[in-house]
């Protein structure tokens, strides 16, 4: 079995390829080092295939678009016990990776390179986009690190290493630019043991055409994985924030207190409920999303959600749904009596409206929670 391979995805990077191969060769022969330059092409139409093999290299063929679905066909192909991945432009020095095969000799099983001094990278004049130095890239690090633990200061870095039989189990999906991210996420997510080497970024080689890379389109597509790993943060914590905001809005105004010269009224009931509605439906999305996640394969399993769902079943969200529904109509049913009561005239709504509003609201909730039930029961369907 070979010890390393190094993993190019390629797109049509005929101006900077070779270079590249030529790189990692050297840093092969040089360090004594059984390895493989492997290029995932990914249907390039400049002759990026004939070069990589001219230049020594293995092409693998990929046929489904996408950065990561390049990588992912050329993990697969991969020989070696370790693997190297990095970028086709030439911002990557193929002939340093000697940290990297160290670390992973190390028995490290992801090993990240950081291109930013805050990690004791260099990034040389020119290499990258102001916006990405100092906004786009630190923010991104810095939510990976808070939301998921990762020690990483560069997330966004392509070039880094790991061990196959880790990346195996890890079982990405993503296809695109997420996957960096991605593998980042899983693995922190799964304990795995995460290293950080310093490395130089230089400008990219190319002169001819554009990088792939699209500052807004990637940056959102990087949020919005990163939300839809951390239902936490996206809908749990704001739902509950939303539901004891809801509550102590009805402490103060169902008895219509007064403090500090306000008064709490029919009018606050009104919010609060406005805030319990949106702060249950959160939380619920948070388990639908977490449960989804899970089932996919994108996160790992979570015992906590497994405990929880020993005792949050179909039977008992519907039974809890059903009692709000029954509580909600009951309410609603004696504000009509109310009304019957004053031969259907005026109301005093200061009066009524505390059993029309907290009616309707428990209604709706009861709503919710059954059809939330059935929904998450599909969702935790075994299936294929």
């Amino acid at each position: 079995m070979l010890e390393l391979s190094i993993v190019i995805p390629c797109l049509n990077e005929a101006e900077t390829l070779e270079c590249c191969i030529r790189k990692a060769q050297r840093f092969l022969a040089e360090n004594g080092v059984y390895g493989e330059v492997i290029v995932a092409d990914n249907g390039s139409s400049d002759g990026s295939q004939n070069l990589a093999q001219a230049a020594g290299a293995r092409v693998v063929s990929v046929a489904e678009k996408g950065y990561g679905s390049a990588l992912m066909g050329g993990i697969t192909a991969a020989s070696g016990k370790y693997i190297i991945m990095g970028d086709a432009d030439d911002s990557y020095d193929f002939s340093q990776l000697t940290p990297f095969l160290n670390k992973l000799r190390d028995g490290y099983d992801l090993v990240q390179g950081c291109r930013l001094p805050v990690g004791g990278g260099k990034v040389n004049p020119g290499a990258m986009p102001l916006s990405h130095r100092w906004v786009g890239n630190p923010m991104f690090s810095f939510l990976a690190r808070t939301w998921f633990n990762a020690p990483v200061h560069d997330i966004y870095c392509g070039m880094r290493g790991f061990t196959k039989s880790r990346f195996e189990q890890l079982d990405q999906r993503c296809t695109g630019m997420e996957f960096a991210t991605e593998m980042i996420i899983k693995a922190s997510l799964n304990n795995l043991k995460i290293a950080e080497v310093p490395i130089t970024l230089y400008r990219d080689g190319r002169q001819t055409r554009a990088p792939h890379l699209k500052t807004i389109r990637d940056g959102w597509r990087t949020l919005r994985f990163f939300l839809v790993c951390s239902p936490r943060w996206l809908f749990l914590i704001p739902g509950l924030l939303l539901i004891v905001l809801g509550i102590v809005g009805y402490g103060v105004a169902l008895p219509g207190l007064t403090l500090g010269g306000v008064t709490f009224d029919a009018h606050t009931l009104l919010f609060a409920s406005l805030a319990l509605l949106c702060g249950f439906q959160a939380v619920v999305f948070a388990v639908l999303t977490k449960l989804f996640a899970t089932t996919e394969g994108l996160l790992p399993r979570d015992p906590r959600l497994e405990r929880a769902f020993e005792y949050v079943t179909l039977e008992t969200g519907l039974a809890g749904g059903v009692l709000g529904l029954i509580a909600g109509c009951g309410l609603l049913l004696r504000a009509v009596l109310i009304w019957r009561a004053t031969g259907w005239g005026r109301l005093d709504y200061s009066e009524v409206m505390r059993f029309v509003i907290p009616g309707a609201t428990l209604t709706a909730l009861g709503f919710q929670a059954v059809l939330s039930s059935f929904f998450m029961s599909i969702l935790g369907m075994k299936r294929k």
